[in-house]
């Protein structure tokens, strides 16, 4: 048995540039992964202009931790993207569901008493509404998509 089954590409109805999408979206979490993964402390400072004060080391590997999850989240988006389409509805649902989740932390729920905002607290601002435009056009034409199964 081979690590990736045969693409199922042929089976999604949905709209092509919707799946071209969830590629973009792919790399867009696979860099910052590799970013919070990576870097001495990060990105935390340098890029998020975090104060890392006494507890730095503790936000330093949380970074750390995050990126791990997204590398490995956008080598799934990665795949099923360009390999396996049928499940692109189901990726872009999920990744709207962490980036509202994240808008809703960032602006409201959990934001920084200091008033400060990393990038990603306005890039999520565009991201949700985008997202959603494309789930919407993913879905359309689903259809069954295994209607071999019915017959």
């Amino acid at each position: 048995m081979a690590l990736l089954p045969p693409s199922t590409n042929a089976r999604y109805r949905g709209a092509p540039w919707a799946a071209s999408l969830l590629t973009v979206v792919a790399i867009l979490t696979v860099v910052p992964g590799a970013i919070h993964t990576f870097l001495p402390d990060g990105g935390a400072g340098v890029i998020a202009g975090i104060d890392l004060g006494p507890c730095g080391p503790v936000i330093i590997a949380l970074f750390a931790w995050a990126g791990a999850t997204q590398i490995a989240l956008g080598l799934a988006m990665l795949a099923v993207s360009l390999r396996y389409r049928d499940l692109v509805p189901l990726f872009l649902a999920l990744v709207l569901l962490e980036r509202t989740l994240h808008a809703l932390d960032g602006w409201w729920l959990k934001g920084s008493a200091s008033g400060h905002h990393p990038p990603e607290h306005f890039a999520v601002l565009v991201a949700v509404p985008l997202l959603a435009v494309a789930l919407r056009a993913a879905l359309r034409g689903a259809g069954d998509p295994y209607p071999e199964l019915r017959a």
